[in-house]
């Protein structure tokens, strides 16, 4: 068959709106259309007037067409189907990406004779629910190659017996995490300093690392706990930091500005994300955030059982441990403290095999791999 040129990405979020796995999507579909591929991606929008959408599109140097908001769901999700169905037609090549995406392209797989590609990340093929597990399962069987971004969203499907998934880890925009000079340094209180970058959420762990900070404190009586994100879940963090006394020693920052962002990060000392499942099966797929803390030399502690395990080089670009067990965490962050500039050494040269020029080199292979 003929390699594809044209391809039609479709993803269940995209920019400028944050979220994991439009970041992907943004970023896989910038760096195939630098190779010569032409680029269309189908997502929804998620401002109501839809120009903060047009203003980012309007930038990027292929077409996305965005499914404006409807307070009725259900006419997005025709809407959705609609345009698919309309520009399934004009490409050599499907990717989908989140699970309203996997199960439309697999519906109209049964309709359109091209080649198709899943991408999973974790959440997505991790439901509860026994009729959308089926859904999900009977999606991916449409599918000749499936990408997982990490082993464990890999294992999360491997009961569907695929010869056909191959793991390819997230990347990093590297022209946004370069270790360049800033424009001014910001102080961050405490010491050790902790970060996480990600929602509140009972997924992102910020919960778990304050439970873990009166233990702490008697080795590290100056630490401090730096949380940045959106805050969904701030009153169960709010209400534990109360309950512990650790109104001192943790300071929620917020959404904040990319620029910021990266001061926050350089300022800090240890990247932090025990993650955890939550009860409908949400999980962290991967962790991109620790690579582009390690790419300013930031090492990280992530929770085993999850995908974070492969974002963390492993006694070089951090450590990994049981994300409940406190003595585990304080040994990591004495080891790391004590070892900063080896840890800080490592963490750079693992972000930079994560850089997404060189990421995009393994998806172009599984392009053209199709028979």
């Amino acid at each position: 068959m003929i390699k594809p040129k044209h391809i039609l990405i479709v993803s269940s979020e995209f920019p400028p709106q944050p979220g994991g796995i439009g970041n992907h999507a943004y970023n896989l579909g910038m760096q195939l259309s630098k190779h010569g591929y032409g680029i269309t991606v189908i997502s929804d929008s998620r401002s109501v007037s839809g120009e903060l959408e047009a203003t980012f599109d309007a930038a990027l140097p292929f077409k996305v067409i965005r499914i404006s908001v409807s307070f009725i769901r259900s006419f997005m999700y025709v809407k959705r189907l609609y345009f698919l169905w309309r520009h399934i037609r004009h490409n050599e090549l499907v990717i989908a990406s989140g699970k309203f995406s996997l199960w439309s392209v697999g519906l109209f797989s049964l309709f359109f004779n091209k080649r198709y590609l899943a991408i999973i990340h974790g959440s997505e093929v991790n439901l509860k629910s026994v009729i959308f597990r089926k859904l999900t399962a009977m999606a991916l069987r449409r599918f000749q190659r499936i990408i997982a971004v990490s082993n464990y969203t890999k294992g999360l499907v491997e009961q569907f017996k695929r010869d056909c998934i191959k793991v390819i880890p997230n990347g990093f925009d590297a022209s946004k995490w370069t270790d360049e000079p800033l424009d001014k340094s910001l102080h961050l209180k405490g010491s050790p300093k902790l970060i996480t970058v990600g929602r509140i959420s009972e997924r992102k762990g910020q919960i778990n690392v304050i439970r873990h900070l009166p233990e702490l404190l008697k080795l590290f009586p100056e630490v401090h706990y730096h949380c940045v994100g959106i805050a969904n879940s701030m009153d169960a963090c709010l209400k534990t930091v109360k309950a512990l006394g650790l109104e001192d020693y943790v300071t929620f920052h917020g959404e904040v500005p990319h620029q910021e962002l990266k001061q926050l990060l350089k300022a800090s000392d240890i990247f932090v994300m025990l993650n955890s499942e939550t009860k409908s099966g949400d999980v962290e797929g991967f962790g991109i955030a620790v690579i582009e803390a390690n790419a300013l030399g930031i090492p990280a502690i992530g929770a085993r059982g999850s995908g974070v395990e492969m974002a963390i080089l492993e006694g070089k670009s951090g450590i990994l441990i049981n994300g409940m067990d406190t003595d585990a965490f304080i040994s990591a962050i004495s080891n790391i403290m004590h070892n900063k500039s080896k840890f800080r050494e490592a963490s750079v040269l693992w972000a930079e095999q994560h850089r997404w020029d060189k990421v995009v080199k393994l998806y172009i292979d599984t392009i053209n791999a199709y028979p």
